[in-house]
């Protein structure tokens, strides 16, 4: 693949055709936030956190899923692409627990860093939420979907990383939960407890139950 040269935050950059918008900005030292991004693991553009200006396209495009081309303009940091950024992570918010306090993820959550660098405060958006299941039976794992953000690097780290796939999305719209198949319990289906899913979820939805249990005592 041949070298193209670009333009991001009023910077020329090169980068090797086929790359994305992300991954060229990050190997030029210039930020982008995401939430459902996991490298080498997904790129589904699904949390749209990522969102970036592209001169010449009409809507914001995912940074984690577009290809980058010659003579490409990108802003990044834009004011419509700020807005656009600050009222994905509100509307994931508003179908979140909040408790962070007593969160083990607390003050190491992605979603909470998120607010606090997009100035969110409060609930945007109140109303019904997502029925939540919490599932503290299996021996190493608790699952918490009132956390849950689904951004689905659970389902890719189970999938690719130990080959089981028990994890997905299911039912639709505003119901959608991840979990097993069924929203069976993680110690009903096949899974080996390894951990990794707790590895990459970015809040607090998949904790270990050692942990969980420590903290319930404190």
């Amino acid at each position: 693949m041949g070298k193209i040269k670009l333009t991001i935050n009023n910077r020329q950059v090169e980068a090797y055709e086929g790359k994305t918008i992300l991954e060229v900005a990050r190997e030029n030292g210039i930020h982008i936030p995401t939430l459902c991004y996991l490298k080498d693991y997904t790129g589904t553009g699904a949390c749209r956190v990522c969102q970036v200006e592209v001169e010449g396209v009409r809507n914001l495009c995912a940074a984690c899923v577009y290809p980058v081309r010659e003579g490409m303009v990108v802003k990044t940091n834009s004011m419509r692409a700020l807005d656009a950024r600050r009222r994905v992570v509100e509307l994931i918010v508003s179908n979140h627990s909040k408790d962070c306090l007593s969160c083990i993820r607390n003050t190491n959550c992605e979603l909470q860093r998120l607010c606090q660098e997009l100035g969110v405060r409060e609930d945007a958006f109140q109303g019904a939420k997502t029925t939540p299941t919490f599932d503290e039976v299996s021996p190493g794992v608790v699952r918490n979907t009132a956390k849950c953000i689904l951004c689905g690097r659970c389902i890719a780290a189970c999938k690719k990383h130990q080959g089981l796939g028990i994890l997905g999305f299911m039912e639709r719209g505003f119901k959608t939960k991840v979990g097993p198949v069924f929203d069976r319990s993680l110690n009903d289906v096949n899974c080996m407890q390894c951990g990794q899913c707790i590895n990459v979820c970015p809040v607090g939805a998949l904790q270990e139950k050692k942990k969980f249990m420590m903290l319930l005592k404190h």
